[in-house]
């Protein structure tokens, strides 16, 4: 009996939000201030993104040096494996390990 309440419950829940959402009217066009501000957002975003990143990576560095120096100072050697902050600081001129080489310009 209270699985059946359950399911009726859900029902009317899922069917009033299928009723209100079907009634809003669509979103109106953008205009081209509308379209500036939104690239404007959109890249300011991207930035904080990128700098929340950025962050995140050197946290993650900072945290893995620290676990590194109290091991050693336990007397247990640890080898610390590439992470993705390493990867990213990488330079991206250096050959991928299993990448094909690179043609030769032809001499004439």
């Amino acid at each position: 009996m209270m699985t059946l309440r359950a399911l009726i419950a859900a029902f009317l829940v899922v069917a009033t939000f299928g009723l209100s959402v079907a009634k809003l009217p669509p979103a109106a066009p953008l205009d081209d201030k509308a379209k500036a501000a939104a690239e404007e957002k959109k890249a300011k975003d991207a930035a904080t993104a990128e700098a929340a990143k950025a962050a995140q990576a050197r946290a993650e560095d900072r945290v893995a040096a620290r676990y590194i120096a109290e091991q050693k100072a336990k007397g247990r050697m640890i080898s610390p494996q590439m992470g993705s902050s390493a990867m990213a600081a990488a330079s991206p001129a250096a050959p991928v390990k299993g990448a094909a080489p690179t043609a030769a310009p032809a001499k004439k």
